[in-house]
């Protein structure tokens, strides 16, 4: 059976995910956590790619990013994958892949969808029992988009910058926001997106993504 193409429109944010084979863990420690935040803002210079929000988790990794040109998040995520699989198996002795198959990405629409995705990968700690508030994990994107932490290495997505008119305001709706959680229904729609990687938006731009994915397939 032909893979699924993957729709690629720069401007459009896409959430993306990578497991590792077979569900095994990707990381062994915290260095090797540092050593993949550090490969990701090389990868995000050398790509050209935005980010706007990320969770690594024991056995994947979410990310939330948009790029402005045809096969930039594809590179970045070729550049990151590829150096951070090579140390790992140098680090831990390890032969064969370390992720699983391709990593999955859906379009999401820019405006409040955007911002109930980036909750949606700051809160994935918390659904996961590893914390009880998101400001308490490290390796998300949390503490940035909550003022806490300098928002560097993200960039500020239009739907982010209409929480408020300062990054003082705009950390704090954020924070109030992911305080009060997302329904079981968003949570829902968004899982159900990623499984079935189609894209997060209203009915309208879920149809055109498909429309489109579809006209690709016929070639």
């Amino acid at each position: 059976m032909a893979r699924q193409a993957r729709i690629d429109v720069p401007g459009y944010p896409q959430h993306l995910v990578v497991r590792g084979n077979n569900r095994a863990p990707l990381f062994g420690n915290d260095a090797d956590r540092l050593l993949y935040l550090r490969f990701m803002e090389g990868a995000l210079a050398r790509s050209g790619a935005e980010l706007h929000a990320f969770a690594l988790m024991s056995n994947h990794v979410h990310l939330l990013a948009t790029g402005h040109r045809p096969g930039e998040l594809s590179a970045f995520m070729h550049h990151l994958g590829s150096k951070f699989a090579r140390l790992m198996n140098q680090r831990w002795g390890r032969t064969g892949t370390l992720f699983e198959g391709r990593f999955r990405s859906i379009m999401v629409e820019t405006d409040s969808y955007l911002v109930t995705c980036m909750r949606y990968i700051d809160l994935n700690p918390v659904r996961a029992g590893l914390v009880r508030h998101p400001a308490d994990y490290p390796w998300s994107s949390f503490r940035r988009n909550a003022g806490l932490a300098p928002l560097d290495p993200l960039v500020a997505s239009p739907a982010y910058l209409g929480l408020g008119e300062t990054a003082e305001s705009r950390g704090k709706s954020y924070r109030e926001l992911c305080e009060s959680g997302l329904a079981a229904h968003e949570v829902a729609c968004i899982r159900e997106s990623v499984r079935k990687s189609r894209a997060l938006g209203s009915p309208a731009f879920v149809k055109a993504i498909e429309s489109k994915s579809a006209s690709i397939g016929d070639r």
